[in-house]
């Protein structure tokens, strides 16, 4: 049985950028690293919760892009408690959040950043009449 998301992986351009972004804005813990022969990081696990993670792996050189037409990942999309102490959060710790957050076609809140590759990331925070959890099976 599948019981969540373990990881998502992302391959970044600039290693050391990427993990102050996701350890200084959005405060994941930096839970381990697995290195190359030569003692050079292959990846690094940045852990969100008890058993979620995102990996990731160092020396990306090509920006593939996300278009309305591109076929595969699309964007990341963190779950979170207050919406809008979030993005008051991410102000004060200095990341650059223009505009408020919105209310979706489900139902819940949500807000757009990005990460220092440009990868979209939504949070969201889920509603008690949201469509996800008026159809959840669990």
């Amino acid at each position: 049985m599948i019981t969540g998301i373990a990881h998502t992986a992302f391959r970044v351009k600039d290693l050391h950028s990427s993990i102050e972004f996701y350890t200084k804005f959005l405060e994941f813990k930096e839970a381990f690293r697995l290195l190359h022969d030569d003692g050079t990081p292959w990846l690094v696990y940045l852990q969100i919760n008890s058993n979620t993670f995102i990996e990731l792996f160092p020396e990306g050189t090509e920006r593939t892009p996300v278009t309305g037409d591109s076929i595969g990942f699309m964007h990341l999309c963190l779950d979170v408690d207050d919406i809008f102490a979030m993005v008051d959060t991410l102000r004060h710790r200095g990341l650059e959040c223009p505009g408020e957050p919105k209310m979706g076609k489900d139902g819940n809140w949500q807000y757009w950043i990005k990460d220092p590759d440009g990868n979209d990331i939504e949070l969201m925070q889920i509603m008690p009449d949201s469509l996800q959890i008026k159809n959840s099976k669990y």
